[in-house]
């Protein structure tokens, strides 16, 4: 199985690649359309700031690329952001594939730090369960929920953890640095193809 992880300006694609290497899995590192195109998995990692990214994305054609894919594509962190409609980071239009906006969280009170950062519990849709896995989050801007919200996390307000349409997922957290219940994540996702 190949797997592709999209190779753009975004910090922390080192550790996907780590996690990845950790549950046997090679993939490959690429900007390159005809290899992205052709993976049976795409990996859309990254951190950063969004108007950047989109710049880097669409002097590279990635843009148009990342929105022709139809095998199972995993966005993570800005990637999940990146797939969205716009972001208020930069007033950046995004990509468009998921129809939800991005915003800036908005203090209501001294405690409440941005960047989040930390470990928060998830709840995915349709698990009732009292015993709620948590996930590693640093990010100052996030998805409200929606109609695409796959999984809800709270941090100064309710948002989406995790978004699905069509054959795009993604995870405002990060599940390579997540301790086992990442790992297990992204195992289901190379497996399994869905989150």
């Amino acid at each position: 199985m190949k797997i592709a992880i999209i190779k753009y300006n975004a910090g922390n694609i080192c550790s996907v690649i780590n996690a990845l290497k950790r549950l046997g899995i090679d993939p490959v590192l690429t900007d390159e359309a005809d290899v992205i195109r052709t993976a049976d998995r795409v990996v859309f990692p990254g951190q950063g700031e969004a108007s950047s990214a989109m710049a880097c994305l669409r002097e590279h054609g990635l843009d148009e690329v990342i929105r022709s894919l139809q095998q199972p594509v995993l966005g993570i962190c800005i990637g999940q952001q990146l797939l969205c409609r716009h972001s208020e980071e930069g007033d950046t239009d995004c990509l468009g594939i998921i129809p939800a906006d991005v915003k800036r969280f908005a203090p209501l009170r001294h405690e409440d730090k941005v960047p989040a950062m930390g470990w928060l519990p998830v709840r995915w849709k349709g698990d009732d369960s009292e015993e709620l896995p948590s996930y590693y989050f640093v990010h100052s801007y996030y998805v409200p929920r929606c109609e695409w919200t796959l999984a809800t996390t709270n941090y100064i307000a309710p948002y989406s953890a995790a978004l699905h349409k069509d054959n795009f997922w993604s995870t405002q957290f990060h599940p390579e640095k997540s301790g086992p219940q990442g790992e297990a994540l992204l195992h289901k996702f190379i497996r399994e193809g869905h989150l």
